[in-house]
């Protein structure tokens, strides 16, 4: 695909507004599906100064339905993928696939132990795995979607 000189330009200008925000001392997270910044604790007297970079793993989820994904119990269905891509979870848990993209998905075993109808979007399936293992599961509708629970 052939960009216009006004694409090139838009997106060399948010180069460098990112770059600045990081000089800063900026921290720009996606959080929930929407940008967010927060700032950095200044280097201690003595500490090298320069950059510094945060793992988007190391800030702390505000947002309930990721905070619950994180945890193994819940998990969503935004942008084509499974979030989180493998869950851990005890024996007799209930594991709960909420569908937060715009377009239906499923979640089925290839072993068929477990089979969600299609979900449209807000729509939820649960499942309670009651025997230790590994369930890997795809959206039949879209199969590169992967995942897989680990029952310990």
């Amino acid at each position: 695909m052939t960009k216009t000189k006004y694409e090139r330009t838009f997106n060399r200008r948010r180069l460098l507004w990112r770059t600045a925000c990081v000089g800063t001392g900026l921290v720009l997270t996606l959080a929930g599906g929407a940008l967010k910044g927060m700032p950095i604790e200044p280097a201690a007297h003595g500490a090298q100064h320069g950059l510094r970079f945060v793992r988007v793993a190391d800030v702390a989820l505000e947002d309930d339905t990721l905070a619950a994904a994180a945890d193994g119990k819940e998990v969503v269905v935004d942008n084509f993928s499974f979030t989180p891509a493998t869950a851990a979870v005890r024996v007799g848990t209930t594991v709960t696939w909420t569908n937060h993209d715009d377009i239906p998905h499923n979640v089925v075993s290839p072993e068929q132990k477990f089979k969600s109808p299609v979900l449209d979007t807000d729509e939820t399936f649960s499942h309670t795995f009651d025997a230790a293992g590994t369930y890997k599961y795809y959206c039949s509708i879209h199969p590169r979607m992967t995942g897989q629970v680990v029952v310990r």
